[in-house]
């Protein structure tokens, strides 16, 4: 099977500092043609073991486990063994070792399926990486807030920021239920108190106010989040399918632990996640030169968000100029799709194997063995020879 390997970074994201064309003009707003749902709910239905593509699902009908009994006739305990024409030892998903008969058609068949659920997958993998998924991933919940940092250090790609929420409000926001976005640097910007509809018109009036924002402070990111949980969920209890996504490019003044906590509280019993969308500045772009609260690295900020991110039940995106870095959408098809590589070698190996033990065996054995038990007859009727007399000495008597 042609396995394509899939580079994640390789997924190619135009810079977005410059201001895009029509970035002011009204919004062209997108209704999905599918309902949007995480990789991992994705793979439930589409996914190996959903297509019953598993391995070990395949062979189990020819699988057979080695036998040890003891036999009252021979006074001994007798091993089962394997027909070596057509059977092969499989070490099985458990540890132990099957005796599995090789069905050349079937394992032929099967690595075709495999070749094209890669190919599935990969497809998924292109969609995830074009348009407002490359930045926000999957928008899946039906109740949304945004969490929007514009703090100072921000401040040389707000463009990107306000562009970001155009692709969003355009390509993900017209079948939600209802919707809030919170901008936050020092202060708490929301643009509504509450959430509303996602509606032509309030996505609209959304995208006019997004136009009007202008960075201040640093990452108070604790003071949006409990904004949003507090306010915006008060009532979580009683929805399902909720959702905050945060756009950020850098680490928040709080300490990672404590917002860990909270989130860990927050979402506790609820159908409430916090999704992560970390986006990475190239080094040269702050220009202004601002401390923030909170210094660290691209690869420390991506490892505090994804310690976040795991105590909300999230997700976590991290992207940049140069493509998607890291992805949990995209990471778990890519392991899928190394499952079924491993499948597929697995299977190569016992068609190989099968194939070199019968190159070492006679063409149709069974006439080579008739054969071979005519000449054995032939030779056993034919008379021996006596063997010659061994030559002695005169006698006494015949000498005189």
């Amino acid at each position: 099977c042609g396995f394509l390997h899939c580079e994640v970074a390789n997924a190619a994201i135009p810079c977005f500092l410059s201001k895009p064309r029509k970035h002011e003009g009204p919004l062209i707003i997108q209704t999905p043609h599918c309902l949007a749902r995480t990789s991992t709910e994705w793979l439930k239905t589409n996914g190996l073991k959903a297509k019953k593509l598993n391995l070990y699902q395949v062979l189990a009908p020819n699988a057979f486990s080695p036998v040890e009994e003891f036999v009252p006739i021979l006074q001994k305990t007798v091993s089962s063994t394997l027909h070596e024409k057509a059977m092969m030892q499989f070490e099985w998903h458990d540890g132990t070792v099957k005796n599995i008969h090789v069905d050349l058609p079937i394992l032929y068949k099967y690595q075709k399926l495999l070749a094209k659920m890669v190919r599935i997958y990969e497809k998924r993998i292109n969609w995830l990486a074009v348009a407002s998924r490359r930045i926000w991933g999957s928008v899946c919940e039906r109740r949304v807030v945004i969490l929007v940092d514009i703090s100072v250090p921000n401040s040389t790609c707000i463009i990107h920021i306000q562009h970001s929420l155009r692709l969003l409000l355009e390509e993900q926001m017209s079948d939600k239920d209802c919707f809030n976005i919170i901008a936050f640097g020092s202060h708490i910007m929301p643009w509504q108190m509450e959430l509303v509809p996602s509606q032509p018109e309030n996505l609209q009036k959304a995208w006019r106010w997004v136009l009007r924002l202008q960075c201040n402070g640093s990452r108070n990111f604790m003071s949006a989040l409990r904004r949003a949980v507090e306010v915006d969920f008060k009532e979580k209890d009683k929805h399902k399918s909720q959702g905050i996504y945060l756009l950020t490019t850098g680490i928040p003044d709080q300490e990672t632990h404590t917002i860990s906590a909270y989130v860990a509280e927050a979402c506790r019993g609820f159908n409430l996640q916090l999704h992560v969308c970390l986006f990475s500045v190239m080094e040269d772009a702050d220009s202004c030169g601002i401390i923030p609260a909170r210094y660290a690295t691209p690869t420390e900020t991506a490892i505090a968000f994804k310690e976040i991110v795991q105590a909300a039940n999230g997700r976590f995106h991290w992207f940049g100029e140069a493509g998607i870095f890291e992805s949990d959408d995209i990471t778990v098809l890519v392991s899928e799709m190394e499952k079924a590589k491993n499948y597929s070698q697995k299977c190569a190996f016992l068609v190989e194997s099968l194939k070199q033990r019968s190159g070492n065996q006679p063409a149709n054995p069974f006439i080579a063995e008739a054969g071979a038990t005519m000449v054995v007859r032939k030779e056993k009727r034919r008379p021996q020879k006596l063997p010659s007399p061994k030559p002695t000495a005169l006698s006494l008597a015949r000498q005189v």
